[in-house]
């Protein structure tokens, strides 16, 4: 049997894809159809999806998004390729690395003109693949990741430390409370808090609030998400957002919290936001919850000590990439870092 891979997306493909993914063990949410679309509605995403098919079969399949932060030269130097998760190939197939080739290649030849990097964000561990991403000049950096077993619902609480137990405990008792999102307007002053916190705090691209509303109508609609609100005298202080996949996995995309403005309330709005989404996964079949990074293991990260206050286990999957284009990748580093040094002073 001959195995084939293209990038064209047609009908027939969209119709295999999300069965592939929910059959396979490694298969989210992030690989799939629903989230290809929600990329596509963004203000300077563009998806791209490659497929392996043998005898017009399924048998391999990579995702992805191509990002920037804008037009023309700023968009030029800020363009990356990233792939949530990782390369899906049928399990038990005897020609897996063959798989994996073939959609490796075919990735690169139609993103290397495209991205001036291709990142892998690893969402299991993706050894058995190595020799593959290395032929195609893929090298391996480590980063720290927290996933919660999600199914033993006591286990989860009791596994939190105490200070969060109190936390929790005292923003329901002081008066917040968890919604879920009803309408765009409430998603916009989530987005408006997160902005804040991206520009003041993190320092790093946040998605154009196209993104935050596709999810909304897309996945939100569709129960292939949450958008999970923290409200305090009707007003909206803090939220996360979720996509997951039922019986699967649900992951912690993006939460923030009006904390500084509130704690003094004895009131945690991003504490109480986290807790929300993995306090869901509990309680409607989704075995997992994945924190989508706890950063480099070498280099202090405050976020880190934030979630491993919520229990769970430490994973070192790490990411792959691959410097599409070297002199345009070290000048735009040579920028950001001047930028960020700015942003400093």
């Amino acid at each position: 049997m001959s195995l084939q891979v293209s990038s064209r997306l047609n009908d027939e493909m969209i119709g295999k894809w999300d069965a592939f993914v929910q059959a396979h063990p490694k298969g989210s949410v992030l690989q799939s159809w629903n989230m290809y679309s929600i990329f596509k509605d963004t203000k300077c995403f563009e998806p791209l999806v490659v497929f392996c098919t043998e005898e017009n079969d399924l048998v391999g399949l990579v995702s992805g998004v191509i990002i920037k932060e804008g037009k023309g030269i700023k968009g030029m130097f800020s363009s990356r390729l990233v792939v949530y998760g990782g390369p899906l190939i049928t399990p038990l197939h005897p020609e897996k690395s063959k798989i994996c080739d073939l959609l490796l290649g075919q990735l690169v030849s139609v993103t290397s003109n495209k991205a001036i990097f291709s990142q892998f964000r690893a969402a299991f561990d993706m050894r058995e693949f190595s020799e593959c991403f290395l032929k195609y000049d893929f090298k391996w950096y480590p980063r720290l990741n927290l996933l919660i077993d999600t199914s033993n619902p006591e286990g989860v609480f009791r596994n939190l430390s105490g200070s969060r137990k109190r936390q929790i405990k005292k923003s329901i008792q002081n008066g917040a409370e968890i919604i879920e999102a009803q309408s765009a307007g409430q998603v916009h002053e989530f987005y408006l808090i997160l902005r804040d916190l991206y520009r003041l705090k993190v320092k790093k691209p946040l998605p154009d609030f196209s993104f935050f509303n596709a999810f909304f109508y897309n996945a939100v609609k569709q129960n292939l998400g949450k958008i999970l609100l923290v409200q305090y005298e009707g007003k909206i202080i803090g939220g996360i957002l979720c996509p997951f996949m039922s019986g699967k996995s649900m992951f912690e995309w993006y939460v923030c919290g009006l904390d500084r403005d509130y704690n003094e309330k004895g009131i945690y709005p991003s504490v109480l936001a986290t807790w929300a989404a993995i306090d869901y996964a509990t309680r409607n079949n989704i075995s997992l919850f994945d924190f989508m990074g706890l950063g480099k293991p070498d280099v202090d990260y405050g976020v880190r000590d934030f979630k491993l206050r919520f229990g769970g286990s430490v994973v070192n999957h790490g990411r792959m990439i691959r410097i599409n284009m070297p002199l345009t990748y070290w000048i735009s580093e040579l920028g950001f870092n001047l930028l960020s040094a700015i942003r400093k002073i």
